[in-house]
């Protein structure tokens, strides 16, 4: 009997035209570009529009998937968005992202794991592509998390951007490309340590990201090792002999503190923090498109996706492109 894969068919990315570099932050905030570069590795963020939001960024990302696999909106059986800053309370973004594509069938819905989003999210897409009847499957990552950043905490305006990464999943039972294995967890006793102080049951407002920086870095570096180990472990493989790692894209020390746990070497690790700074449930989709258009990663390769974020939330996805 043939096993069934969801197959990535088709990437896409978008980042807003508006670039705020670390020098510029450094002119309204206590900081420096040193200061930034040395804690967190990274040198610029991109930032929504006054009137782009975070459907328009998704958008713009599905519509360069769509295209990249060769297909049609018409192909799309169901769209999935992992994002926390979405345009309303409700309607989702993804229906909203549904009508800005032009998608009058199938269905799309919502899910909120902060930076593993999209991690969560293919876990679901190839859960439900294994499952039922869905044949092509809109994963999309998108964020405009500018919006929900205290300007004047250093300690985490420095860290944040906005932008979109989207995959087209598609149903095979002949193919050996596909996802492998996911592995997800979460630990909710660790939730003030990364969070938003504000939400329409507990404050009815939007609030601003908090976070205990020293703490959510060692459990990164911990939980994400054993996230790549476990999903490693399902087909009896090692981390290290992935043909790549990408990661999310929080900050260049977990990134290197990670790799030398599982000794990765520096060329197996996509790096695109510098550049995109974190990104949340979009940087693991944006930082893959980027690897993916500029040829690193190529049909064929083993390729390990992983994020950390706030609740804990965390997970990984193995997946031959």
């Amino acid at each position: 009997m043939s096993e069934i894969r969801s197959v990535v068919l088709g990437v896409g990315g978008y980042l807003p035209d508006k670039i705020l570099t670390n020098h510029e932050l450094a002119k309204t905030v206590d900081t420096s570009d040193e200061w930034i570069r040395e804690r967190s590795g990274i040198c610029q963020r991109h930032i929504a529009a006054a009137d782009e939001f975070t459907s328009d960024l998704g958008t713009h990302a599905a519509k360069a998937a769509i295209e990249h696999a060769g297909l049609t909106i018409e192909n799309v059986d169901l769209i999935i968005v992992a994002t926390t800053t979405p345009d309303l309370t409700f309607p989702s973004t993804a229906t909203i992202i549904q009508e800005k594509l032009g998608m009058q069938h199938g269905a799309a819905f919502d899910i909120q794991a902060v930076c593993s989003g999209f991690i969560y999210a293919l876990h679901i897409a190839d859960a439900m592509i294994k499952a039922g009847p869905y044949k092509h499957i809109l994963v999309i990552g998108a964020e405009t998390f500018s919006r929900i950043l205290d300007w004047d905490d250093r300690s985490t305006c420095v860290l944040f951007g906005d932008g979109a990464g989207a995959m087209l999943l598609g149903r095979s039972e002949t193919s050996e490309r596909g996802i492998i294995s996911n592995f997800i967890r979460s630990d909710g006793r660790y939730c003030d340590l990364l969070m938003v102080d504000g939400g329409p049951s507990r404050t009815q407002t939007v609030g601003h990201v908090r976070m205990v920086g020293n703490q959510v870095f060692r459990h990164a570096v911990k939980d994400i090792a054993i996230a790549m180990k476990e999903c490693a472990a399902q087909i009896g493989i090692k981390p290290s002999d992935v043909d790549w790692f990408v990661p999310h894209q929080a900050n260049q020390r977990i990134l290197d503190g990670v790799a030398r746990q599982l000794k990765l070497r520096p060329d197996q690790v996509i790096s695109t923090v510098a550049q995109h700074a974190n990104t949340s449930a979009a940087s693991v989709p944006l930082a893959f498109d980027t690897a993916v258009k500029d040829g690193r990663i190529k049909p064929g390769d083993l390729v390990m996706l992983e994020a950390f974020g706030g609740g804990f939330t965390w997970g990984a996805s193995l997946l031959r492109l």
